[in-house]
Formats: structure tokens, C-alpha cells, sequence
């Protein structure tokens, strides 16, 4: 089937593309699973904007550049904080209810950022932008939603009819999940936005979709990835064996929060950082790592129970009611809480119109290594790096519309040397011991020898994987296998390039961090 443009991803960047392009081309949007299971959903925090009369551009994005560590790119930086106003009053547009107070737009304020800049739904803004993002898209009659769509690989010039080995992207294979069958969609211009590759560890807080697949497809196909190496580690997760990855909003430490050992009671914030529960991600998620290990416990206490009952049920109204159903008050109890794998900082290498190596790519989001991050991301900047890229491709896109050629008839997949599957053991095995061997050798903390241990294990299990691909059909479960595999493999090979510590990369061997900021960028 053949449409102008398609997006890979239902998502904020993927939406936000899809509604800007749609003014003057036809659009298809593929979601693996249901059209609501990215991470956009998922996002409590809220979306940072420089709104509050005391605050400045400058202000924002030097706050940006200290938590990215030297690593982020200044121009984008800059690309992106000035456009946050316009992208809000376009979510206002929409109708998502932001929180006021007297007439204004009410701001929070969460670690790193020097001002109250954080514009929020309580505590389930990610929720209200998806929604808001999705019926203006239903709405729409030049967007085509379609989800239960795995893709398997981007369609380039080695799959025309006539071979060319232009790298030039015309569109994806993908698995309809509800047939079986794989469908080539072909468009004039391609939009990864499909998320990072938090599923690659084993606690995280990412929807269980977070497989990697936008990275490991553009890299398969010859795109640069950078700073694969800079996951982020959320320092708040609730621990409860029942309910996997449910996030306690950084802004319970912003409203007053203490982190106590649950052993001694000792609030140890302080020890570590003398901006205690409010500096950066990296550090608290290193602090609750460091008490952890040292104690031998299953996890930390976060406490607000310090606060008035009512201010605590007014700010965090969700959190409160999932803790009750949990057996805990948090108005008079501690929350028990681990460190778990939050947010991709690295990805595909863009520019600043959201384009990638391959001509007639283009990516947005938490797939993307724009600039803007570095080596850790600022709370709340991800939505907006979703709103001004999905914005900045479509924008390209439309401008160089005419330079597109249409496209050429492509090859059908071809199934017919492979079988069904007859042991779909090995995918859940290999899922599982890949993400284990990741949080416990690729974590937090880090040390060459246990990198090493990871690679090998890696090339181990590439065999295994390609080989079991080449025989049986594919299914969802193992076009993520295949994904997740190739992105631990490209965290560990940028990891393992980086010999200092610097923001999110922490490492036992090389504990310093060099005088000059380097991007980590491994080329296919």
C-alpha cells in the first residue's frame, strides 16, 4: 500500500508529526500493539517550558547543558527550549487540561531545573497529551491509524525490484499481528518515532513495547546511532513484586520528599550531594545504588509523609490511590523504591530537521540522538523534544516535498523458505537472559571486566538469534529479540568506547571525566 509519508509510532513525537503533515499529505501511522502503548502514556512528570515571569531561555538551557554533562549540542539545545512556549499553546489547542491556578498555567518544579518550568495534569500529563494527540488524529481524515503492526526492517534500495544500493528509505516491512502476514508499506518519506530501549534491562520503567526496534532497524539499514551508552536510571521506582514498573514521579522529591535507609532511617541524600533529594537523576539513582549494595537491601524508603495529608492526596491524587490499592498510605508511610533503566538518552544521529543518514529518513524522539540530552537528561525535556521534532521533520518534509521521487516497485517479503516455530522456549530464554546479564554487567555502576563479560555473551547469542530468525516466520517476540539483542549490543560497544565517566556512564576503571566532551558514534 502506498501513502505520501509514514510514521513508525503513535506516540508524541509520532502524532505530533503525523497532525502537522497531514495539512497537505496523506499519512499512515503504524503502532505495534494498541495505538496508546508507547511511552507518552506512561510520562507523570509534566513538559518543560520557560513560562514563569522570573525565568529566561538562558536559564533553561544552561540547566540542560549541566545535567547533559558537557555532552549536549548547544544549537540544539537552543532549537528546542525556544520552541517549548508554542509547542504548549499548540497542546492547549488540542484541549489538554493543564493544571492552572489564578488564570496561569500552574508550574512544578523537579531536580536539575533552576525554576518552577514544569507544566503538568496532575501527575498523569503524558496520559492527557496522548489523548488529546490521538482524537485530533482519529479526527483527521489524511491520517490513517493502524496498530497490531511489528515492523521488521526499513525497505531501502536493496529491496527495489530493480537493486540499487542508494541507502534511500521508501517505507518498512511490517507483521500485521492480527493476520500474520507481512505487508511492504512504501511512501515518498519515512518518520521513525518508536521509542528507546529500556526493555533491554531488566527493571525498568518503560512500557514492555520499549524494545529498540526504530534504533535497530536505521542501524541495520546504515544509520550512525551516538551515546548508546547514556541510559538513564530513574532513582524512584516503586519495589513490589506484584506491579512491575510503576514510577514514582520525580516531583514527590520536588514537593519535599526525604530518601531514607530503611535500615538506619538515615536520610543520606545530603551525604552524597548538597542538593540532597533535588540533583540530578544520575546521582540519586547512584546514591540509591551505592545504600542498596552497600546494606545488602531490596530497596530505599522515599517519605513525604512529613507533609500535610491533604497537600500530599492534592499533588500526587494517582500515585496515592495505586499505593492504597497496595496496602500503602503514603500520607503516614515510607514508599519502598529501586533504581530502574528510565530513558534512552542516545539513539539514531539527527539534525536539526529531524533527519538521518539515509535519505528519506527521518526520526523524532527517544529513538534520536539530537544534541539535546547529552550524557542525562534534564526532567521533563523528553515530551518537548517530541513535540518540536515531530513538528521539525514534518516541517522538512513538507518544504522538500517536490525533491521526492515517488516510490519504485519494491520486492514482497519472502516466506517461503521458512517454517513455523517449534521452539518458541529459545525467545523467552534469550529475552530474559539478556536482560538480566545488562542490569547486572551494564548498569548503573560499570566496569570494563563486566563489559566485556556482556560483549561476549552478545556475540554468543547473535549467532543463536540469526540463525533461528533465518528458519521460522517471525512473530512479534522475535523481531524484538532481534532488536533488543542488536541494542545491548550497541550500548555495550559504546560503552566500552568511553574511557572516563561522565553523566550517565559511570565506571569504576576510568572514574575521571575527561577535559573535552566527545559524542560516542559507532558507524554500521
Amino acid at each position: 500500500m502506498t501513502h505520501d509519508v509514514i510514521i513508525i509510532g503513535s506516540g508524541a513525537a509520532g502524532l505530533t508529526a503525523a497532525l502537522a503533515l497531514a495539512e497537505k499529505r496523506k499519512v499512515l501511522v503504524l503502532a505495534k500493539g494498541e495505538l496508546t502503548g508507547g511511552s507518552t502514556a506512561w510520562a507523570q512528570g509534566g513538559i518543560a517550558a520557560v513560562l514563569d515571569a522570573g525565568d529566561t531561555f538562558e536559564n533553561h538551557i544552561k540547566d540542560t547543558m549541566v545535567a547533559g554533562a558537557g555532552l549536549n549540542r548547544l544549537e540544539t539545545v537552543e532549537f528546542v527550549i525556544e520552541r517549548a512556549p508554542h509547542a504548549i499553546d499548540r497542546l492547549v489547542q488540542l484541549g489538554v487540561p493543564f493544571n492552572t491556578e489564578d488564570e496561569h498555567l500552574h508550574l512544578t518544579r523537579e531536580g536539575g531545573h533552576s525554576h518552577r518550568r514544569i507544566v503538568h495534569v496532575a501527575d498523569a500529563t503524558g496520559w492527557a497529551v496522548q489523548e488529546a494527540l490521538l482524537n485530533a488524529a482519529k479526527a483527521n481524515p489524511n491520517i490513517t491509524l493502524l496498530p497490531h503492526q511489528a515492523c521488521i526492517d526499513l525497505i531501502t534500495g536493496k529491496h527495489e525490484q530493480r537493486y540499487s544500493g542508494s541507502g534511500r528509505v521508501w517505507g518498512v516491512y511490517a507483521l500485521d499481528e492480527t493476520t500474520g502476514k507481512v505487508v511492504a508499506h512504501t511512501a515518498k518519506a519515512t518518520v521513525l518515532a518508536t521509542g528507546g530501549a529500556g526493555r533491554v534491562y531488566q527493571f525498568s520503567t518503560a512500557p514492555r513495547g520499549a524494545t529498540g526496534d526504530g534504533i535497530a532497524m536505521a542501524w541495520r539499514a546504515g544509520c550512525r546511532v551516538g551515546n548508546m551508552e547514556m541510559m538513564q536510571f530513574h532513582p524512584t521506582c516503586l519495589y513490589n513484586l506484584e506491579v512491575k514498573n510503576f514510577l514514582i514521579t520525580e516531583a514527590v522529591r520536588g514537593e519535599g520528599g526525604h530518601l531514607l535507609n530503611p535500615r538506619t532511617g538515615h536520610r543520606y541524600m545530603p551525604d552524597y550531594d548538597e542538593r540532597a533529594e533535588l540533583a540530578p537523576r544520575d546521582i540519586v539513582a547512584r546514591a540509591n545504588d551505592a545504600e542498596i549494595k552497600r546494606d545488602g537491601l531490596d530497596y530505599v524508603h522515599l517519605d513525604i509523609s512529613h507533609q500535610p495529608a491533604e497537600f500530599v492526596k492534592g499533588h500526587f491524587p494517582n500515585i496515592y490511590e495505586k499505593l492504597l490499592g497496595l496496602g500503602i498510605d503514603m500520607t503516614t508511610q515510607p514508599i519502598p523504591v529501586v533504581p530502574a533503566q528510565h530513558y534512552t538518552c542516545g539513539g539514531i544521529m539527527i539534525d536539526l530537521a529531524g533527519r538521518t543518514d539515509l535519505p528519506g529518513l527521518y526520526a523524532a524522539g527517544e529513538c534520536t540522538e539530537s544534541g539535546l540530552h547529552g550524557a542525562n537528561r534534564l526532567a521533563s525535556n523528553s515530551l518537548l523534544e517530541c513535540f518540536v521534532f515531530g513538528e521539525a521533520a514534518a516541517a522538512d518534509i513538507l518544504a522538500r516535498w517536490d525533491e521526492f521521487d515517488a516510490p519504485p516497485p519494491v520486492r514482497p517479503w519472502d516466506a517461503s523458505r521458512v517454517t513455523d516455530s517449534d521452539e518458541e522456549v529459545i525467545i523467552k530464554q534469550n529475552w530474559t537472559e539478556i536482560r538480566r546479564f545488562m542490569w547486572n554487567y551494564v548498569g548503573i555502576v560499570r566496569t570494563t571486566k563486566r563489559l566485556e563479560r556482556a560483549a561476549h555473551r552478545i556475540q554468543m547469542m547473535f549467532g543463536e538469534v540469526e540463525d533461528y530468525y533465518g528458519h521460522f516466520r517471525v512473530s512479534t517476540d522475535l523481531i524484538e529479540l532481534r532488536n533488543l539483542l542488536q541494542c545491548a549490543d550497541l550500548i555495550v560497544r559504546s560503552a566500552l568506547a568511553r574511557h572516563e565517566s561522565r553523566g550517565l556512564h559511570f565506571t569504576l576503571d576510568y572514574p575521571k571525566t575527561l577535559a573535552v566532551a566527545k559524542d560516542t558514534v559507532l558507524v554500521p
